[in-house]
């Protein structure tokens, strides 16, 4: 009799009886764990959503919350990627997402107020940051262990990193502001742009390489130029072409210079770069103004 009352009791446990401890936690466990790449794309719909939607009601307030998706963008980077961090904690890679998000967000002004246009760059924005979040992920787990990875998440970055540059200057350089003002907000970008994209070659806590120095000396060129240019004479999307091209090269030729693959064919095609984006500059301008 008690062991046809101990089978009842059993089975009442296997389908629908009071759950074991043991049953609990692993119930609890499978809704907690949810995989990276999920966490990503979980992260990338809601800022999507909220950036689409937001621009759409708020109008000028959309300065606020441009500024809150760009740091909602780092928790939901930092929610996929914590643990990982655990082992290697760098603030470096939460950068580049703070200022694409930042970017995007304020370009929206800048862009036709159409549905369509909307759309498009919402969805471009989509596209980009879950790249972003892929490449940060393996910048995080490639300061501990090789991944083979790296280079393509390196090249990820260092366009996104020049997509930032660009809708950021122009959006600066539309504002017509005073010459000092848009050259401290030129300096608040470029710095930690250039930073962590020299940082994405070197991957190291410890600074063997004087990254801070370096930084610091093409962010003063960026500077400089910027002051050149907010006398010239056109438009801002042509001065911030420019600016964009200025900053490839420079960074562009820093990040095979570490490589140690600075070669003449190399260092030509930079150079390249630089004329051309220098010509496009002389067509565009209005000298008769």
């Amino acid at each position: 009799m008690t062991d046809i009352k101990r089978g009842i009791f059993n089975l009442l446990n296997k389908k629908g009886g009071s759950p074991s401890p043991q049953n609990k936690r692993d119930k609890k466990t499978l809704i907690i764990s949810i995989d990276k790449r999920k966490k990503f794309v979980i992260g990338v719909a809601l800022l999507s959503g909220i950036l689409f939607i937001t621009e759409l009601q708020f109008g000028k307030s959309g300065f606020i919350i441009a500024a809150f998706l760009s740091f909602l963008t780092n928790v939901f980077l930092y929610w996929a990627i914590r643990h990982d961090l655990k082992e290697n904690f760098s603030l470096n890679v939460f950068i580049l997402p703070f200022f694409y998000s930042l970017a995007f967000a304020l370009f929206y002004f800048l862009i036709p107020a159409r549905l369509l246009f909307r759309l498009a760059l919402t969805s471009f924005y989509a596209f980009g940051l879950y790249s972003l979040f892929l490449s940060q992920n393996i910048f995080t787990v490639s300061a501990i262990r090789t991944i083979a990875l790296l280079s393509g998440a390196r090249i990820v970055s260092f366009v996104l990193t020049l997509l930032s540059i660009f809708f950021l200057t122009n959006i600066v350089y539309t504002l017509h502001l005073h010459i000092f003002p848009t050259i401290v907000l030129i300096a608040l970008y470029s710095y930690p742009l250039v930073y962590q994209s020299l940082w994405t070659y070197v991957l190291q806590k410890t600074e063997e390489h004087p990254l801070i120095l370096w930084s610091g000396i093409i962010t003063l060129c960026l500077i400089e130029v910027a002051s050149a240019l907010w006398f010239w004479p056109t438009s801002p999307t042509v001065i911030a072409l420019f600016i964009t091209g200025f900053f490839y090269t420079l960074v562009g030729l820093s990040h095979v210079w570490l490589e140690k693959r600075l070669f003449r064919g190399v260092l030509w095609e930079y150079v390249w770069v630089g004329v051309a984006v220098f010509f496009t500059l002389l067509v565009f301008t209005s000298w008769g103004k």
